[in-house]
């Protein structure tokens, strides 16, 4: 027999949430892999059919989950679009030959590499803790990383490694923190704020 409900609760560094069923009723459990013909990871909220087993650990399980509306369920291209890529990749680029070219201090680039490869490490660590039910790096620790200048090491671990891709909440944070660091390392490096930090440095 098949029931509808709405994914009410989605945690998809886990791969699973909870179904709350159509008028009520105790939240059935739900895994990524319980899906039906379907490849698309929900994010919550979204309307389903599904079957009902017990799985080993004795809880309401859903099972042959489909999506109730395709049309409903558009798919969200939020932390999924290769444009980001190519703009830090860009942005590498340039400051590097910013940094051929003696308009740019190496040092600029290689915090910029170093924090990036931190960044894009701790996104490694925390997805296998998320896999794993281990420790997890707080995401405050990771949005600080790409306000320093993590943030390209942060985007590429995001497509590759698929974590944090499609959290709103996290998404919004990390594109701020983006933005406030490029606006600042333009101001910085433009040859007027240079020669008024080397005069105050120089008084």
């Amino acid at each position: 027999m098949r029931y509808q409900g709405k994914i009410t609760t989605w945690k998809d560094d886990q791969g699973f949430g909870f179904i709350t069923p159509n008028g009520g009723g105790k939240d059935i459990f739900i895994h990524v892999k319980s899906f039906k013909r379907s490849k698309k990871r929900p994010l919550g909220n979204e309307l389903v059919s599904y079957e009902v087993q017990t799985d080993k650990n004795g809880r309401l399980s859903a099972q042959n989950v489909l999506y109730v509306s395709d049309a409903k369920d558009k798919p969200t291209t939020i932390g999924k679009s290769i444009y980001p890529v190519y703009f830090a990749l860009l942005f590498l680029v340039l400051m590097g030959v910013a940094v051929f070219l003696k308009t740019l201090p190496l040092l600029v680039l290689a915090i910029y590499l170093c924090t990036s490869l931190l960044t894009f490490l701790l996104y490694w660590q925390d997805k296998r803790a998320a896999k794993d039910g281990a420790q997890r790096t707080p995401e405050k620790n990771l949005q600080l990383l790409s306000l320093i200048g993590g943030w390209p090491g942060g985007l590429f671990a995001q497509r590759i490694f698929r974590h944090k891709s499609t959290k709103p909440s996290f998404q919004f944070t990390y594109w701020a923190t983006v933005i406030l660091n490029i606006t600042v390392f333009f101001i910085f490096a433009s040859p007027l704020a240079r020669r008024l930090l080397g005069n105050l440095l120089g008084s």
